[in-house]
């Protein structure tokens, strides 16, 4: 989808449909001459929370697709539903540019710019389709253009520039995720992330197993070493700051599968680990938004791409590995491999010296359970950056909730026989992923996401929802203006 910004007389419009509410579709279809035809077309419209109806009229404006509930003073979540209802229903017209006009809503706290982002990311999020491996692939959308106007543009022309920044990134996101395991593999992940290296202001690198072994990254490749696929620590460098401003770190776990290890997942839904690398997705996605929205910051992205297989190669429960940042871990249960992948890969993007560091991972069930598929988990070290996140999350409605990272969790990863345990038992298995990873960062501002309830969908939906992308962009762009 391709976005642009107008303002002006909204009756003076050329589109084959324009958006709208009841109100300006009256305006409009009056300027036309058709107000008569308008009023007896839309007479069973009840102008409720869901309704739409689309009237045909002859003129600049080809149709006009009414959108019901925007009168009075809207709360963000009901103004969000009702862009879902309108941006449903737009996509299964026959056209391929449209006029969104619903700035005239009032809405509580959510300015013009908000609301564009609002419209804009709805309609990105379902005109999203993937088919790219049917033989007979469902037709697309024929929407292609969306102009969305505002009362006076004035101040608002890089919306326009966002909103097809982060529907680049949610495309690149929820594509990564989508991909089969056979063809999404590690390898895979590093060429996608390499086609980032082709904008300006980007570097892309990555460390081999065999340099990773140099580095001491043992409880990486304690991962890596049962899959036949390496597994590749990438590493997306973006500098569109000032040479002297510290960077950004966003780390993305990128586990392509997860069988489990020898701590083998049950067959039932193990088809949906391939998801598993959403977390890697996510943070390559706004990195992509970030680039082509030309963010002035500097941006490190590290991705910890491996398979987790089950082989004669494989890690055992009870073997126990060092890590890059000297510390030994007994390995309890292979299927707790994340972290472990993770907690390399933040010793890594320390050496960069960043300003802060946040991490997203489809780490736990336990997560699931706490929170279900509605927010994602948020653990930090440090107020500010949990209520950056926590803010970017809420301007975005890609919501997410602060969690305990107390000290008092962190008995349960005791061992006997190494540093810590990688698991902590059953209880609060979330909060103890968190406070194992807590243990590999230093003096530095630091936040986890766990995602494994947002990042993805099962059932006759099942895919990828591009989730956190919209926060963590979100959050750029606020860490873009300070």
């Amino acid at each position: 989808m391709r976005y642009s910004i107008i303002d002006g007389d909204i009756s003076g419009v050329s589109t084959p449909c324009l958006v709208t509410d009841l109100r300006t579709a009256r305006k409009v279809a009056r300027a036309q001459g058709e107000i008569k035809h308008f009023t007896k077309t839309s007479q069973d419209f009840e102008d409720t929370a869901g309704d739409v109806v689309v009237v045909n009229l002859n003129g600049s404006v080809a149709r006009i697709l009414v959108v019901g509930g925007m009168t009075g003073t809207l709360e963000q979540a009901t103004f969000r539903k009702l862009c879902k209802s309108a941006m449903t229903a737009l996509l299964k017209l026959p056209i391929k540019q449209a006029v969104v006009a619903l700035d005239s809503a009032s809405v509580k706290g959510g300015g013009s710019a908000w609301k564009l982002r609002c419209a804009a990311a709805a309609l990105s999020h379902l005109s999203y389709r993937y088919n790219t491996h049917k033989s007979k692939p469902a037709k697309p959308p024929s929407l292609a253009n969306a102009r969305l106007w505002v009362k006076a543009k004035t101040g608002l022309n890089q919306q326009a520039r966002l909103a097809n920044a982060l529907d680049a990134g949610l495309r690149v996101a929820k594509d990564l995720g989508n991909e089969p395991p056979n063809i999404c593999n590690p390898t895979y992940v590093l060429q996608q992330a390499r086609k980032l290296g082709r904008q300006a202001n980007v570097k892309v690198s990555s460390l081999s197993e065999k340099k990773m072994a140099e580095l001491g990254m043992g409880a990486f490749l304690a991962v890596s070493q049962g899959s036949d696929t390496p597994g590749h620590m990438i590493i997306i460098e973006y500098s569109g700051g000032k040479k002297s401003d510290r960077p950004i770190a966003l780390v993305g776990k990128g586990i392509t599968f997860d069988t489990g290890g020898i701590s083998l997942k049950p067959p039932g839904g193990m088809d949906e680990m391939k998801f598993d690398m959403c977390g890697a997705a996510a943070v390559i996605g706004a990195t992509r938004a970030a680039i082509d929205a030309k963010l002035p910051i500097n941006l490190i992205t590290v991705v910890a791409a491996a398979e987790n297989m089950p082989s004669g190669n494989a890690t055992r429960p009870a073997d126990i590995v060092t890590s890059a940042s000297g510390q030994t871990i007994e390995i309890l249960n292979t299927d707790a491999e994340g972290r472990l992948v993770l907690c390399d890969a933040l010793t890594h993007v320390q050496k960069f010296k960043p300003k802060a560091i946040v991490d997203v991972a489809t780490l736990t069930g336990a997560c699931i359970v706490a929170l279900g598929s509605h927010a994602s988990a948020v653990y930090a070290n440090d107020e500010s950056l949990a209520q950056e996140l926590l803010s970017a999350g809420e301007q975005s409605g890609d919501r997410a909730w602060r969690m305990p990272l107390w000290d008092e969790y962190q008995a349960q990863l005791n061992s006997n026989f190494a540093d810590m345990a990688n698991v902590g038992g059953r209880n609060a298995g979330s909060v103890t992923a968190a406070c194992f990873l807590k243990r590999f960062i230093d003096d530095v501002p630091w936040a986890h996401m766990d995602v494994a309830g947002s990042a993805f969908q099962g059932g006759a939906q099942k895919g990828s929802t591009g989730r956190p992308v919209p926060l963590l962009f979100n959050y750029l762009v606020n860490q873009s203006t300070k």
